[in-house]
C-alpha cells in the first residue's frame, strides 16, 4: 500500500491517517497494523481521539520529532501513544491523569514506549505540577478534560508552562460546561483563550466527536 506523508510522522491513504509504530508489531487499542514502504503503520482512529479528529477535519499537525509535548488528560493513552510515535525517541510527553484506573494503563503502555512519562495528578493543580515538571521546556500543549472548569485549566497551564510562540490545542465539551445551546458555549470559551492566545483554527469534531470544539492556538 503506498501511503503519502502529510505531516512530520503522519501518513494517509487518502481516507484514513497513520504513524509509524515505534514499537513494532504491538496494538495499543485494537487499532489496525498495515506495512508500507518497509514501515509498520497504526491507523490512528479519529472516533477514539480528539487530536486525530482534529487532523483529519483539517487542522494541522503541529507535532514535530524531538518535540517535548505536556499531555493533560491523558486517559489509557491512546492519542498518548500516536504522540509518541510521532515525537520519537528524542521527544519526551508527559501524560497528566487524575484516574488511578486510567493510570495503570499509562504506566503500561511507558513500559515499551521511553518517551512516555506518566503523571498521576490533577491537571489543575498547577502549583504541584509545576515543581515535578521543573525544568522541562514544552513545545506543545494538549488537552483533553471534561470538566466544567476545562478552560480556565488550560490557560493555567499554559501560563505555567508554555512561553509565546509555542503552539497548543484544547479540545472543549461542551456538555461538561453547561446545558445551555452548545454553539453559544463554545463560544463564550473560545473568547475566553483569545485574551492569552492567538487562535489559528477551530473545528467542530462532528461525526467523529459530538459537541467538541477542538481549538488551535498560539500562546500570545
Amino acid at each position: 500500500m503506498q501511503l503519502k506523508q502529510v505531516f512530520d510522522g503522519i501518513y494517509s491513504d487518502g481516507r484514513r491517517i497513520y504513524t509509524e509504530n515505534s514499537v513494532k508489531g504491538k496494538k495499543v487499542y485494537g487499532e489496525r497494523l498495515i506495512s508500507s514502504q518497509g514501515k509498520e503503520l497504526r491507523e490512528w482512529n479519529p472516533f477514539r481521539s480528539k487530536l486525530g479528529a482534529a487532523i483529519k477535519k483539517g487542522i494541522p499537525s503541529p507535532l514535530k520529532k524531538g518535540m517535548n509535548v505536556l499531555y493533560l488528560g491523558a486517559a489509557e493513552g491512546t492519542t498518548v501513544s500516536h504522540v509518541s510515535d510521532v515525537i520519537g525517541e528524542n521527544g519526551l510527553i508527559v501524560g497528566i491523569d487524575v484516574s488511578a484506573r486510567v493510570m495503570h494503563k499509562l504506566v503500561e503502555l511507558s513500559e515499551e514506549r521511553k518517551n512516555l512519562v506518566p503523571y498521576l495528578e490533577d491537571a489543575g493543580k498547577t502549583e504541584e505540577t509545576s515543581k515535578e515538571l521543573q525544568g522541562i521546556t514544552f513545545d506543545f500543549l494538549f488537552q483533553d478534560i471534561s470538566q466544567r472548569n476545562q478552560t480556565e485549566i488550560f490557560l493555567n497551564n499554559a501560563k505555567t508552562f508554555l512561553s509565546k510562540g509555542k503552539k497548543a490545542m484544547i479540545s472543549i465539551k461542551a456538555r461538561s460546561i453547561s446545558q445551555k445551546n452548545p454553539k453559544q458555549i463554545l463560544q463564550e470559551e473560545k473568547n475566553k483563550l483569545e485574551k492569552e492566545f492567538l487562535i489559528k483554527q477551530a473545528v467542530f469534531l462532528e461525526p467523529f466527536q459530538k459537541q467538541h470544539l477542538l481549538v488551535f492556538c498560539e500562546k500570545k
